[in-house]
């Protein structure tokens, strides 16, 4: 049963009492990499394997996801900021013990590819602090494991 919880905005990312953070770099130009993160959602999980569901709702304002294990979240979309910011919040969620959640695609030009560093920011009960705290670096290596996919499906998608 999906519980709803605290809205946050973006400064979340910043104040957020949980803040996992991680960097990677893509061969892909940063216009390639927003529209594969903020217009091709449904593509989600052929990239980031922990998601196994990603439908856009209200007319792109908003968000479903599902992760391996059965977590679903409705979110909704509070930056959306061409070949810069993508980020959504979640609002709904069946994960035991979160409060809140944000989590933030921040994209910069390297080269003539793109550094990406995706902010993961959270608040919950004392155990599920406890449980993200011991999972960051699984969920580092989620994202990087996530990000080369990406990066190898934009190679053979991008002229």
């Amino acid at each position: 049963m999906a519980r709803r919880l605290r809205t946050v905005g973006r400064e979340f990312a910043d104040s957020a009492p949980i803040r996992l953070v991680f960097a990677a770099e893509v061969s892909a130009p940063v216009d390639v990499v927003y529209r594969a993160l903020a217009e091709d959602v449904a593509s989600w999980p052929s990239w980031f394997t922990a998601v196994t569901r990603a439908t856009p709702t209200d007319g792109g304002a908003g968000r479903e996801v599902r992760l391996r294990g059965g977590v679903r979240f409705r979110e909704t979309i509070v930056a959306a900021e061409p070949d810069t910011c993508y980020a959504y919040r979640a609002d709904e969620s069946n994960a035991p013990g979160i409060r809140a959640l944000l989590e933030e695609w921040r994209l910069t030009p390297e080269g003539s590819g793109t550094r990406v560093q995706w902010t993961f920011a959270a608040d919950g009960t004392g155990p599920f602090r406890l449980v993200l705290s011991l999972a960051r670096a699984g969920v580092g290596r989620s994202f990087r494991d996530a990000v080369r996919r990406l990066d190898a499906r934009l190679a053979t998608t991008t002229p």
